[in-house]
Protein backbone atom coordinates (compact mmCIF):
# COMPACT_ATOMS: atom_id res chain seq x y z
CA UNK A 1 0.00 0.00 0.00
CA UNK A 2 1.59 3.37 -0.97
CA UNK A 3 1.96 5.96 1.39
CA UNK A 4 -0.70 8.13 1.48
CA UNK A 5 0.71 11.31 3.91
CA UNK A 6 0.02 14.39 1.77
CA UNK A 7 2.61 15.69 0.09
CA UNK A 8 4.56 19.12 1.56
CA UNK A 9 3.54 22.10 -0.36
CA UNK A 10 5.92 23.06 -2.92
CA UNK A 11 9.06 25.44 -1.91
CA UNK A 12 7.85 28.11 -3.96
CA UNK A 13 4.50 29.23 -3.05
CA UNK A 14 1.62 28.50 -5.07
CA UNK A 15 -0.30 31.15 -6.75
CA UNK A 16 -3.26 31.67 -9.25
CA UNK A 17 -1.90 31.29 -12.79
CA UNK A 18 -3.23 34.24 -15.48
CA UNK A 19 -4.35 33.28 -19.03
CA UNK A 20 -1.83 32.72 -21.89
CA UNK A 21 -3.33 32.14 -25.27
CA UNK A 22 -1.36 29.12 -26.35
CA UNK A 23 -1.99 28.13 -30.36
CA UNK A 24 -5.22 30.08 -30.11
CA UNK A 25 -6.22 27.96 -26.97
CA UNK A 26 -6.52 29.96 -23.42
CA UNK A 27 -4.34 27.57 -21.27
CA UNK A 28 -2.51 28.01 -17.73
CA UNK A 29 0.46 30.93 -17.91
CA UNK A 30 3.09 28.07 -16.18
CA UNK A 31 2.39 26.11 -19.92
CA UNK A 32 4.35 28.55 -21.96
CA UNK A 33 7.83 27.30 -20.91
CA UNK A 34 7.14 23.65 -21.93
CA UNK A 35 4.44 24.08 -24.63
CA UNK A 36 6.98 23.53 -27.59
CA UNK A 37 7.65 20.45 -26.15
CA UNK A 38 4.48 19.35 -25.35
CA UNK A 39 3.32 19.91 -29.63
CA UNK A 40 6.51 17.97 -30.59
CA UNK A 41 5.99 14.93 -27.70
CA UNK A 42 6.80 11.73 -29.89
CA UNK A 43 3.80 9.09 -29.01
CA UNK A 44 4.50 5.59 -28.68
CA UNK A 45 2.12 3.30 -31.13
CA UNK A 46 0.72 1.60 -28.62
CA UNK A 47 0.45 4.89 -26.11
CA UNK A 48 -3.72 5.34 -24.51
CA UNK A 49 -4.76 9.21 -24.70
CA UNK A 50 -7.76 9.58 -22.55
CA UNK A 51 -8.83 12.87 -22.94
CA UNK A 52 -11.60 15.49 -21.84
CA UNK A 53 -12.65 18.77 -20.85
CA UNK A 54 -11.97 19.60 -17.36
CA UNK A 55 -13.89 18.23 -14.96
CA UNK A 56 -16.45 15.79 -17.15
CA UNK A 57 -15.52 12.44 -15.28
CA UNK A 58 -12.01 12.17 -16.39
CA UNK A 59 -10.86 10.61 -12.92
CA UNK A 60 -13.10 8.71 -13.23
CA UNK A 61 -12.53 6.90 -16.77
CA UNK A 62 -9.01 6.93 -16.01
CA UNK A 63 -9.72 4.46 -12.83
CA UNK A 64 -11.97 2.26 -14.74
CA UNK A 65 -9.45 2.23 -17.83
CA UNK A 66 -6.53 1.22 -15.23
CA UNK A 67 -8.76 -1.25 -13.37
CA UNK A 68 -10.06 -3.02 -16.85
CA UNK A 69 -5.88 -3.26 -17.90
CA UNK A 70 -5.17 -4.65 -14.78
CA UNK A 71 -7.84 -7.09 -14.64
CA UNK A 72 -9.52 -5.72 -11.94
CA UNK A 73 -6.57 -5.86 -9.65
CA UNK A 74 -6.94 -3.41 -6.80
CA UNK A 75 -3.85 -3.81 -5.57
CA UNK A 76 -2.33 -2.75 -8.31
CA UNK A 77 -4.88 0.29 -8.98
CA UNK A 78 -3.26 1.50 -5.08
CA UNK A 79 0.25 1.60 -6.44
CA UNK A 80 0.07 5.14 -6.52
CA UNK A 81 -2.46 8.31 -7.06
CA UNK A 82 -3.82 8.69 -10.09
CA UNK A 83 -1.77 11.20 -11.19
CA UNK A 84 1.13 9.72 -10.97
CA UNK A 85 0.16 6.55 -12.05
CA UNK A 86 -1.67 8.19 -15.36
CA UNK A 87 0.71 11.57 -15.88
CA UNK A 88 -1.52 14.35 -17.54
CA UNK A 89 0.63 15.33 -21.04
CA UNK A 90 0.69 19.23 -20.68
CA UNK A 91 1.58 19.43 -17.06
CA UNK A 92 3.72 22.50 -16.81
CA UNK A 93 5.27 21.34 -13.37
CA UNK A 94 7.21 23.10 -10.54
CA UNK A 95 10.23 23.17 -8.58
CA UNK A 96 8.87 20.60 -6.30
CA UNK A 97 6.78 18.32 -9.04
CA UNK A 98 7.58 17.06 -12.44
CA UNK A 99 6.37 17.87 -15.96
CA UNK A 100 3.90 16.03 -17.53
CA UNK A 101 6.85 15.18 -19.87
CA UNK A 102 8.73 14.11 -17.70
CA UNK A 103 6.99 11.46 -15.98
CA UNK A 104 5.78 9.84 -19.26
CA UNK A 105 9.25 9.24 -20.65
CA UNK A 106 9.70 7.53 -16.76
CA UNK A 107 7.00 5.17 -18.01
CA UNK A 108 7.31 1.40 -19.35
CA UNK A 109 4.94 0.85 -22.36
CA UNK A 110 2.13 0.70 -22.48
CA UNK A 111 1.23 3.92 -21.38
CA UNK A 112 -1.71 5.57 -20.40
CA UNK A 113 -1.47 9.60 -21.10
CA UNK A 114 -4.07 11.96 -20.24
CA UNK A 115 -4.70 15.05 -21.36
CA UNK A 116 -7.73 18.16 -21.55
CA UNK A 117 -6.37 19.53 -24.96
CA UNK A 118 -8.63 20.36 -27.16
CA UNK A 119 -8.50 17.64 -30.58
CA UNK A 120 -6.88 20.76 -32.97
CA UNK A 121 -3.89 20.92 -30.72
CA UNK A 122 -2.82 17.68 -29.35
CA UNK A 123 0.24 16.36 -30.73
CA UNK A 124 0.16 14.78 -33.98
CA UNK A 125 2.38 11.81 -33.12
CA UNK A 126 -0.86 10.14 -31.57
CA UNK A 127 -2.58 10.15 -34.38
CA UNK A 128 0.46 9.08 -37.33
CA UNK A 129 1.29 6.58 -34.76
CA UNK A 130 -2.21 5.30 -34.80
CA UNK A 131 -3.23 5.57 -31.16
CA UNK A 132 -6.41 4.71 -29.59
CA UNK A 133 -7.90 7.61 -27.78
CA UNK A 134 -10.96 7.53 -25.24
CA UNK A 135 -12.55 10.83 -24.73
CA UNK A 136 -15.89 11.36 -22.28
CA UNK A 137 -17.96 14.68 -22.48
CA UNK A 138 -20.21 15.67 -19.60
CA UNK A 139 -23.42 18.72 -20.17
CA UNK A 140 -22.94 21.94 -20.48
CA UNK A 141 -24.56 22.93 -17.45
CA UNK A 142 -23.23 20.19 -15.08
CA UNK A 143 -19.35 20.44 -16.28
CA UNK A 144 -20.34 24.59 -15.86
CA UNK A 145 -21.20 23.82 -12.44
CA UNK A 146 -18.56 21.65 -11.33
CA UNK A 147 -15.22 23.24 -13.50
CA UNK A 148 -16.85 26.40 -11.15
CA UNK A 149 -16.26 24.53 -7.50
CA UNK A 150 -12.92 23.25 -9.18
CA UNK A 151 -11.64 27.02 -9.52
CA UNK A 152 -13.19 27.77 -5.94
CA UNK A 153 -10.40 24.75 -4.42
CA UNK A 154 -7.74 24.61 -6.76
CA UNK A 155 -5.23 27.37 -6.38
CA UNK A 156 -3.29 27.05 -9.30
CA UNK A 157 -6.39 27.46 -11.30
CA UNK A 158 -7.19 31.32 -12.64
CA UNK A 159 -9.71 33.29 -9.95
CA UNK A 160 -13.07 32.33 -10.59
CA UNK A 161 -14.74 35.38 -9.58
CA UNK A 162 -18.31 35.22 -8.10
CA UNK A 163 -20.99 32.58 -9.39
CA UNK A 164 -22.07 35.11 -11.87
CA UNK A 165 -18.60 36.19 -12.98
CA UNK A 166 -17.27 33.03 -14.05
CA UNK A 167 -20.97 32.26 -15.45
CA UNK A 168 -20.11 34.37 -18.01
CA UNK A 169 -16.25 33.06 -18.77
CA UNK A 170 -17.50 30.18 -19.30
CA UNK A 171 -19.89 30.63 -21.94
CA UNK A 172 -17.31 32.90 -23.51
CA UNK A 173 -14.91 30.18 -23.43
CA UNK A 174 -12.52 32.14 -21.39
CA UNK A 175 -11.20 29.60 -18.85
CA UNK A 176 -8.51 27.08 -19.17
CA UNK A 177 -8.63 25.14 -22.13
CA UNK A 178 -11.21 27.24 -23.95
CA UNK A 179 -14.59 26.45 -25.07
CA UNK A 180 -16.79 23.70 -24.17
CA UNK A 181 -18.49 23.53 -27.28
CA UNK A 182 -16.13 23.56 -29.29
CA UNK A 183 -13.73 21.16 -27.45
CA UNK A 184 -16.88 18.41 -27.54
CA UNK A 185 -18.03 18.97 -30.66
CA UNK A 186 -14.23 18.96 -32.22
CA UNK A 187 -13.60 15.59 -30.40
CA UNK A 188 -16.64 14.47 -31.85
CA UNK A 189 -15.87 15.60 -35.30
CA UNK A 190 -12.79 13.25 -35.25
CA UNK A 191 -14.12 9.71 -33.94
CA UNK A 192 -14.65 8.24 -36.89
CA UNK A 193 -10.85 9.56 -38.80
CA UNK A 194 -9.29 7.72 -35.38
CA UNK A 195 -8.68 5.21 -33.50
CA UNK A 196 -11.28 7.48 -30.64
CA UNK A 197 -14.10 6.16 -28.40
CA UNK A 198 -16.71 8.61 -27.50
CA UNK A 199 -18.50 8.39 -23.80
CA UNK A 200 -20.83 10.34 -22.14
CA UNK A 201 -21.07 11.02 -18.45
CA UNK A 202 -24.31 10.91 -18.19
CA UNK A 203 -24.44 7.20 -19.90
CA UNK A 204 -21.90 6.00 -17.42
CA UNK A 205 -24.21 7.36 -14.74
CA UNK A 206 -26.92 5.75 -15.98
CA UNK A 207 -25.64 2.22 -17.15
CA UNK A 208 -21.86 1.83 -15.61
CA UNK A 209 -21.80 -1.66 -16.67
CA UNK A 210 -22.43 -1.37 -20.39
CA UNK A 211 -20.03 1.38 -20.61
CA UNK A 212 -17.41 -0.24 -19.14
CA UNK A 213 -18.48 -3.08 -21.91
CA UNK A 214 -17.53 -0.72 -24.99
CA UNK A 215 -14.38 0.63 -23.00
CA UNK A 216 -13.06 -3.34 -22.81
CA UNK A 217 -14.38 -3.89 -26.20
CA UNK A 218 -12.08 -1.02 -27.56
CA UNK A 219 -9.16 -2.07 -25.59
CA UNK A 220 -9.41 -5.49 -26.81
CA UNK A 221 -9.92 -6.79 -23.25
CA UNK A 222 -12.33 -10.22 -22.42
CA UNK A 223 -13.30 -10.12 -18.23
CA UNK A 224 -15.20 -12.52 -16.91
CA UNK A 225 -18.96 -10.83 -15.06
CA UNK A 226 -17.31 -11.10 -11.59
CA UNK A 227 -14.30 -8.82 -12.52
CA UNK A 228 -16.91 -6.50 -14.42
CA UNK A 229 -18.84 -6.81 -11.20
CA UNK A 230 -15.77 -5.63 -8.94
CA UNK A 231 -14.65 -2.87 -11.26
CA UNK A 232 -18.17 -1.43 -11.30
CA UNK A 233 -18.12 -1.41 -7.37
CA UNK A 234 -14.05 0.04 -7.22
CA UNK A 235 -15.01 2.55 -9.88
CA UNK A 236 -18.62 3.76 -8.17
CA UNK A 237 -18.43 7.83 -6.93
CA UNK A 238 -19.05 6.65 -3.39
CA UNK A 239 -15.85 4.26 -3.22
CA UNK A 240 -13.57 6.22 -5.55
CA UNK A 241 -14.56 9.73 -3.21
CA UNK A 242 -13.37 7.53 -0.42
CA UNK A 243 -10.24 6.48 -2.07
CA UNK A 244 -7.24 7.92 -1.60
CA UNK A 245 -5.29 6.74 -4.82
CA UNK A 246 -8.15 8.80 -6.61
CA UNK A 247 -9.92 11.72 -4.28
CA UNK A 248 -6.81 13.55 -4.74
CA UNK A 249 -6.44 13.89 -0.57
CA UNK A 250 -2.76 13.21 -1.13
CA UNK A 251 -1.83 16.86 -2.41
CA UNK A 252 -1.60 19.86 -0.37
CA UNK A 253 -4.08 22.35 0.43
CA UNK A 254 -1.77 25.05 -0.78
CA UNK A 255 -3.08 22.78 -4.35
CA UNK A 256 -6.31 21.73 -3.43
CA UNK A 257 -8.22 23.05 -0.40
CA UNK A 258 -10.44 20.32 0.41
CA UNK A 259 -12.13 23.10 3.15
CA UNK A 260 -13.04 25.07 0.20
CA UNK A 261 -14.79 21.95 -1.92
CA UNK A 262 -13.79 18.39 -2.53
CA UNK A 263 -11.87 17.41 -5.36
CA UNK A 264 -14.76 14.77 -5.90
CA UNK A 265 -18.06 17.11 -4.76
CA UNK A 266 -21.32 15.34 -5.76
CA UNK A 267 -20.82 13.49 -9.24
CA UNK A 268 -24.49 13.22 -10.00
CA UNK A 269 -26.48 14.46 -13.23
CA UNK A 270 -28.71 17.75 -12.99
CA UNK A 271 -26.74 19.29 -10.05
CA UNK A 272 -26.68 22.42 -12.22
CA UNK A 273 -30.19 22.69 -11.21
CA UNK A 274 -29.34 24.08 -7.81
CA UNK A 275 -27.02 26.77 -9.42
CA UNK A 276 -28.52 28.10 -12.48
CA UNK A 277 -30.80 30.79 -12.26
CA UNK A 278 -34.07 30.80 -14.74
CA UNK A 279 -32.06 33.13 -16.83
CA UNK A 280 -28.99 31.92 -16.76
CA UNK A 281 -30.45 28.91 -17.76
CA UNK A 282 -32.08 30.30 -20.53
CA UNK A 283 -28.98 31.60 -21.90
CA UNK A 284 -27.58 28.58 -21.75
CA UNK A 285 -29.84 26.50 -23.49
CA UNK A 286 -30.03 29.22 -26.27
CA UNK A 287 -25.94 29.32 -26.67
CA UNK A 288 -26.13 25.65 -26.82
CA UNK A 289 -28.66 25.31 -29.01
CA UNK A 290 -26.86 27.79 -31.63
CA UNK A 291 -23.63 25.75 -31.10
CA UNK A 292 -24.78 22.48 -31.47
CA UNK A 293 -27.17 23.32 -34.42
CA UNK A 294 -24.86 21.48 -37.62
CA UNK A 295 -23.48 18.93 -35.18
CA UNK A 296 -24.99 15.78 -34.70
CA UNK A 297 -23.90 15.40 -30.94
CA UNK A 298 -26.62 15.76 -28.06
CA UNK A 299 -26.16 15.99 -24.20
CA UNK A 300 -28.83 14.93 -21.69
CA UNK A 301 -29.33 17.21 -18.77
CA UNK A 302 -31.11 15.05 -16.16
CA UNK A 303 -31.54 10.97 -16.55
Amino acid sequence: MPNEDKMECPANVVKRCKLAILDGVPLMDMMQKNWEQVKLFQALPNDLLVASYPKAGTTWLLETVDMILNDGDIEKCQRAPIYDRIPFLEEAGSASFPTGLEQIAKMTPPRIIKTHLPFHVVPKSFWEQGCKAIYIARNMKDNLVSYYHFHRMCREMPEPGTWEEFFMKFLNGEVVWGSWDEHVIGWWEERSSHRILYLFYEDMKEDPKREIIKVMQFLGKELPERIMDKIIHHTSFDVMKENPMTNHSTLPNCILDNSVSSFMRKGIVGDWKNHLTVAQNEVCDKQYSSKMADSTLQFRFIL
